[in-house]
């Protein structure tokens, strides 16, 4: 399939062996994404391509909205076409007009000339916007312009193509995690479509969410949950895991592993190492808060059904099986035995790091009794 580097590098390419004498070539795309507002490519005839990202804090690209940028995309012109859809063409010989970008000021020091950009436009409703700078003494004529007017439609429609490709592939790994939207794209889509897979089980909880949520307004109880869960999806992300369910307070998460001794140690060394990621962001997420998130952490080593599961007409991508629920339920001994991270027995024998006993407990819906072990790294009560 044909990328987007791909497409914008022919066509730059392509203008500039026909004639049209660019220095630069630009194209930005706003994105379906919770931190990346969007992407920007960038050609010149003497530097390879490159792809850079703009981020978002929060908001959306709407007038009207709280929108959290940089201050070199604020105000830009490229970000004055993605929100009023008008051409912006601008002579750089001259010294710029007080308040003008800064943007123009680079250009200018670039050596650049003139500067053209124009919105490309979606059949269903979106904008990409493209720029072309020159360096050559005149300037680009009406008929250069003209002939960039001319292919803006065509290209609008290879690129909505491909920008919705990208934009199903962000939205999926976004809500179900990069291997289950991968799969997803793929074709399983069938209810009970369905892997058996061995992992390392992730089963964490907020302890005291119950109490915490029942004296704080909605808002900053969602707030809170999106700390904690902040402070373990990157180190999940990190180190090979895949974030699967968000159940209130609780998080699941999967490391995949095979049969392989050598790897699954190495699957479990980045499970802990992940773990204690999670809990030095934690720490410092506290500070010295008086009322301090709390955590409490399970890991198990077992196999899991990795697939759709739901009703006819509404799916979720999810793992079950044995070895989730005995994740859950060591997950709810860790505030019983007053440590912060209980492992299975399964799992402690592939820890890679010396595990300590907490005991041998019986564990609700399991038929025999389980000894479990907290790791070294986190020995502290807690």
């Amino acid at each position: 399939m044909t990328t987007w580097l791909d497409l914008l590098t022919r066509v730059a390419a392509d203008l500039h062996a026909a004639g049209l004498p660019i220095a630069r070539f630009a194209l930005f795309e706003p994105t379906l994404h919770p931190t990346v507002l969007g992407r920007a490519f960038f050609w010149s005839p003497s530097a390879p391509p490159r792809i850079e990202t703009m981020n978002a804090l929060s908001g959306t690209l709407d007038e009207a909205s709280s929108v959290v940028l940089g201050p070199t995309f604020r105000g830009s012109p490229i970000f004055r076409i993605f929100l009023d859809k008008f051409e912006i063409r601008r002579d750089l010989t001259s010294e710029g007009e007080p308040g003008e970008h800064p943007v123009f000021r680079e250009l200018r020091e670039q050596g650049m000339i003139g500067y053209f950009a124009l919105p490309i436009l979606f059949r269903g409703g979106g904008v990409d916007a493209l720029s072309i700078c020159t360096q050559r003494p005149s300037g680009f004529t009406e008929e250069e312009i003209a002939n960039v007017r001319y292919i803006a439609r065509p290209l609008a429609r290879l690129l909505e193509t491909v920008a919705l490709q990208h934009t199903a592939e962000g939205l999926l790994a976004t809500y179900l995690g990069h291997r289950a939207g991968t799969r997803v794209l793929a074709g399983r889509v069938h209810r009970g479509d369905l892997d058996l897979l061995r992992a390392v089980v992730w089963f964490s909880d907020l302890r005291g969410f119950t109490a915490a949520s029942a004296s704080r307004p909605p808002r900053a109880v969602i707030e809170m949950v999106n700390d904690l869960f902040e402070c373990q999806v990157p180190a999940i992300g990190r180190h090979g895991g895949e974030v699967l369910k968000f159940i209130g307070d609780g998080l699941l998460a999967i490391f995949p592993c095979s049969e392989n001794a050598a790897e699954t140690a190495a699957v479990c060394a980045d499970a802990l190492q992940a773990a204690d990621e999670a809990f030095a962001a934690l720490a410092a997420k506290n500070g010295d808060q008086p009322e301090p998130l709390r955590m409490g952490l399970a890991l198990h080593l077992g196999e899991v059904a990795y697939g759709n599961v739901g009703g006819a007409s509404r799916l979720d991508f999810t793992a079950i099986g044995p070895a989730v629920n005995l994740a859950a339920r060591l997950e709810s001994l860790t505030t019983k035995v007053e440590r912060r991270v209980l492992v299975s027995s399964d799992f402690a024998r592939h820890a890679g790091r010396p595990v300590t006993s907490a005991g041998t407990f019986p564990l609700k819906g399991i038929p025999t009794p389980h000894e479990v072990f907290f790791p070294a790294g986190h020995d502290d009560p807690c």
